[in-house]
């Protein structure tokens, strides 16, 4: 089963952005086994030295000047990996992105917009986009 592990610099504070990662880390029990770290919020560079800890796997670093995906495509890519690695690690930054190390790093750099979005709601759209992919590709009635 892929171990997916979730590194978000900063943590979540309100409980509606806990419950609704529970809820998908819930629903993708039945898929894999994820984890989710969290390190404190700083500067990119003290934040690299607590991330770089916990890098393991297929690296995939969500920034704004990575690769757009449709959730299609992006179910394909989660349904390669596990072909190529047992552990996946995606990297959520803090406000002021990630350092350039820790991008360099990245087997993927990964951008779901051009927006900017908090940390705190870009774990709940990665959780759910995980989710998304899943049941795309177990053929689960959820996308459309």
């Amino acid at each position: 089963m892929l171990s997916v592990k979730i590194l978000c610099v900063g943590n979540l504070k309100e409980d509606y952005w806990r419950a609704a990662c529970n809820e998908y880390i819930k629903r993708l029990s039945r898929f894999c086994r994820t984890e989710i770290v969290e390190c404190a919020e700083s500067s990119p560079e003290k934040e690299k030295t607590e991330l770089e800890k916990h890098l393991s796997g297929y690296l995939i670093a969500l920034c704004v000047e990575g690769k757009k995906l449709s959730s299609g495509n992006f179910a394909h890519l989660m349904e390669d990996i596990p072909l190529r690695n047992s552990r996946l690690t995606f990297v959520i930054g803090g406000s002021d992105g990630l350092s350039e190390e820790i991008k360099a790093k990245a087997d993927l750099r990964l951008s779901f917009s051009d927006m900017t979005f908090p940390h705190q709601l870009m774990r709940v759209i990665l959780l759910e986009q995980i989710y998304r992919a899943f049941t795309i590709n177990n053929n689960i009635r959820y996308h459309k």
